[in-house]
């Protein structure tokens, strides 16, 4: 049974989804992303998510939760039927600060490698960071004083660089002991293999209305879920490692 939203607080200044603050029925307070994000970006966010969790990043908890119309109704903000009734992507706040350029060295070697490698697999572009500012997409968590890694909206871009990747990803530094190191490259590849075996089990737990456009159902979107695990599977190979195709 989702997570039921019972209360809308605020809305997040942060990110192009701008998500919405709420509260759910268990009372934990979720930063949910709903009609106005876009379909493409609810299942990015759940494929993605998921691919991560299979693979150990400490990706932020997140679940799909339901906005039930008659909160919609309420019309308690201008912008409520942004966030939309239905099945929502909700990711539990979290006691934590954006990550800093300062906080870079504090992340380990091989947590920076883990999230490099797992963005240039999933093709994501959206985590830039240099000392003149940028937009991270991770966070620090303070208490425990580990990295905390959300937002992949933006994942599986048609339109990825891998320029722009090189020269703008937060952990740009790794690249040359990932892209330049077969042995790291295998050993990446043999994961995402490995974490691959639950691809149907993911997709199955998507809300049947994130693959249409509208809410009759009769706008499919055009997020083609058997082209992208062959896009994934080929993660082996020189090809897949060239940072210059």
């Amino acid at each position: 049974m989702p997570v039921q939203i019972i209360e809308v607080i605020d809305r997040s200044e942060q990110g192009i989804t701008k998500p919405f603050i709420c509260r759910g029925d268990d009372e934990k307070i979720y930063f949910v992303k709903g009609r106005g994000a876009g379909r493409r970006s609810l299942l990015c966010e759940w494929i993605a998510g998921n691919l991560g969790l299979s693979l150990g990043l400490p990706i932020a908890p997140f679940t799909v939760v339901n906005v039930p119309s008659a909160l919609i109704s309420l019309r308690s903000r201008d912008d409520v039927n942004e966030l939309g009734s239905g099945p929502a992507f909700g990711s539990r706040r979290r006691q934590v600060v954006e990550l800093s350029f300062t906080h870079i060295d504090k992340v380990p070697i091989s947590s920076r490698r883990d999230v490099l490698a797992f963005d240039w697999w999933i093709r994501n572009g959206d985590r830039t960071l240099s000392d003149a500012g940028g937009n991270p997409n991770l966070f620090w968590d303070v208490k425990s004083d580990q990295l905390v890694v959300l937002d992949h909206n933006q994942a599986f871009d048609i339109h990825f660089s891998a320029q722009n990747f090189a020269a703008l990803h937060v952990f740009k530094r790794e690249c040359p002991s990932l892209f330049e190191d077969w042995v790291a490259q295998e050993h990446y590849a043999t994961r995402y293999h490995d974490a691959m075996a639950n691809w149907d089990g993911i997709c199955n737990t998507i809300p049947d209305e994130w693959w249409y456009l509208d809410d009759e159902r009769t706008l499919p979107t055009d997020f083609d879920p058997n082209t992208l695990r062959q896009q994934l599977l080929n993660c082996r190979g020189d090809a897949f490692w060239n940072m210059k195709s």
